[in-house]
């Protein structure tokens, strides 16, 4: 969904994190850019799956490091959990992790690689502006993992065909699903991993397409 969308549909946004003073932060982040918008807040796992229970949000903004319950200790395997079970439960949902620390994501990656909703990774220290960049990118569907996640290039047979049939015979999403026998919506699915693997991400007056092309033919990906 992007913030066009976001104007005409009222987004909906889980915000999940054990700090009020943080929890308040962000939904003003949210309020200010997104005004609209109907804001839920969680700050334990038991609540955020609750609260996931009573509505289906377009986008989570959860914090790695969580309590199970209220008076529990804050623990990333606990924010870990409750991630595996949005992937699993929820595959199209949009989801930014915010974190001082992500490297435990890595035990993730292959429910991130499978995840059909945009999914991205903020440190805690970034910016207004990176913090809001992230969300848009998951909004839009994308994908942005920190680079401890990413040991090496791993590419998928399925990538390789898209990145023969867009480049190779300039192919466009449509015809390519029809080539490859998949939704049109899997194909965009592609693109996003095929992006974060080569990390490629959105520039301005940049096109994103022909970016991959360029840094998939420097990885010998296509020739």
């Amino acid at each position: 969904m992007s913030k066009a969308a976001v104007k005409q549909n009222v987004m909906k946004v889980l915000i999940v994190d054990d700090h009020q003073s943080v929890l308040t932060g962000t939904i003003g982040i949210i309020q200010q850019q997104y005004p609209e918008a109907e804001i839920w807040q969680a700050q334990t796992v038991e609540n955020a799956l609750e609260k996931l229970n009573s509505f289906q949000p377009d986008l989570a903004i959860v914090d790695l490091s969580l309590p199970l319950k209220h008076g529990d200790n804050a623990e990333p395997t606990k924010g870990i959990e409750l991630l595996k079970t949005l992937l699993t439960k929820y595959p199209t949902l949009n989801i930014v992790v915010q974190s001082a620390d992500p490297k435990t994501l890595v035990r993730l990656k292959p429910n991130i690689y499978e995840h059909e909703g945009g999914f991205t990774v903020v440190d805690k220290s970034a910016t207004l502006q990176e913090l809001l960049t992230k969300i848009d990118w998951s909004l839009q569907g994308l994908v942005f993992t920190p680079k401890e996640m990413r040991n090496g290039l791993e590419v998928k047979e399925e990538w390789l065909k898209l990145l023969e049939l867009a480049f190779a015979e300039g192919l466009k999403d449509k015809e390519i699903a029809n080539r490859m026998r998949v939704a049109e919506r899997t194909v965009r699915h592609y693109w996003t991993k095929i992006q974060d693997a080569l990390e490629v991400y959105p520039e301005e007056e940049k096109n994103i397409r022909i970016l991959t092309g360029i840094k998939a033919k420097e990885e010998g990906l296509i020739d």
